[in-house]
């Protein structure tokens, strides 16, 4: 008797753990299964000129014409978005050779961003794009090259382009975070995740508080039911860890 009245205990203590354990807030990591639609987001942001999008069942295409809608050294000179740079803060600005060129990319990425099994790297060229139609590029330079000297040559809003024209960012886009705010919502990475500025609930992150990817799972205003997301730092590797979190989908040109 005393037996049958000590299992009876034990099993009513489990069964009150468990449901004391499901009054609990619910990760934010297990909304990483494919159950949160972005193409809200990306029919809200992606809506200019130079950058529009569709959405599909399971993916959205984003396609981008890759000019940035701010001024930059990198314009031809008769355009009117071209600017000298004059930005005395860096004595040591160079212009590459190259100018910025129209493009026409298309990202198909997916409308259902799930954690990925088995982590892929990104590449050099576009990871991603960002919300006024500029792709993301990794901290990598080109080989021969080196990321911490091309530094030098990123223009008055810290983008440059490559030898076939495609402007890019490599660090974080002061034009957007000027323009949107250091918190906001600046674009999708090829995985379907999206990257956020530097900024969190008033706290300007670091790389500590982001895991290997750059990124971590949290709410944001543009999804108050949490979702994995980048955020953009001022340290190495600025916006992504070299690897993406999701399953990454296509980018052609």
């Amino acid at each position: 008797m005393k037996l049958m009245t000590s299992i009876f205990f034990t099993y009513m203590t489990l069964v009150l753990l468990a449901a004391c354990g499901s009054d609990e807030a619910p990760d934010t990591n297990d909304t990483q299964n494919g159950d949160i639609d972005v193409s809200v987001v990306a029919a809200k942001f992606y809506n200019t000129d130079n950058v529009n999008v569709s959405i599909g069942e399971s993916t959205i295409t984003i396609t981008s014409t890759n000019q940035p809608d701010h001024k930059s050294a990198y314009y031809a000179t008769s355009n009117p978005l071209y600017e000298a740079y004059e930005d005395t803060s860096n004595p040591d600005f160079r212009l590459n050779p190259n100018n910025i060129v129209a493009q026409n990319l298309v990202f198909k990425i997916p409308r259902y961003p799930i954690a990925a099994s088995n982590k892929t790297s990104t590449s050099l060229g576009p990871m991603g794009v960002s919300i006024n139609s500029v792709v993301f590029f990794n901290q990598n330079a080109g080989p021969g090259d080196d990321i911490l000297e091309e530094l030098n040559t990123f223009d008055q809003y810290t983008g440059h382009p490559q030898q076939q024209g495609q402007y890019h960012y490599h660090i974080k886009p002061t034009w957007l975070t000027e323009l949107k705010g250091s918190d906001a919502f600046l674009g999708f990475l090829l995985d379907g995740f999206p990257v956020y500025g530097p900024e969190e609930n008033g706290k300007t992150l670091t790389n500590d508080d982001l895991d290997a990817y750059h990124g971590h799972s949290a709410v944001t205003t543009d999804f108050p039911d949490g979702i994995y997301h980048y955020h953009i730092t001022e340290e190495y590797p600025w916006i992504n860890g070299g690897q993406y979190f999701g399953n990454a989908g296509t980018f052609t040109n």
